[in-house]
């Protein structure tokens, strides 16, 4: 049996607003030249592939992750810079 409308019901809910979606990705920070970038993520994959003895088939793995660890460092400087 279906439900009876009360009209002196109390009014409906209102939805809380959608959230928008967040990017997957980040982009780069733009306040940074791209070959200053590009020499910061070169240094830290050397010192990463460095700590682990220089042994070879880990570039691109040493690469990656200082490339995510300085764009991180980056993005976290920038936050304070602004807030401060």
């Amino acid at each position: 049996m279906p439900r009876e409308k009360n009209p002196e019901a109390s009014p409906p809910r209102k939805r809380a607003p959608r959230r928008k979606a967040e990017p997957a990705v980040v982009a780069q920070p733009s306040f940074v030249d791209p070959q200053q970038r590009a020499a910061l993520i070169a240094r830290a994959a050397y010192f990463r592939a460095m700590h682990r003895g220089f042994s070879p088939g880990h570039e691109m793995t040493d690469w990656l992750a200082a490339e995510a660890e300085v764009d991180a460092e980056l993005l976290r400087g920038a936050g304070q810079s602004t807030s401060g």
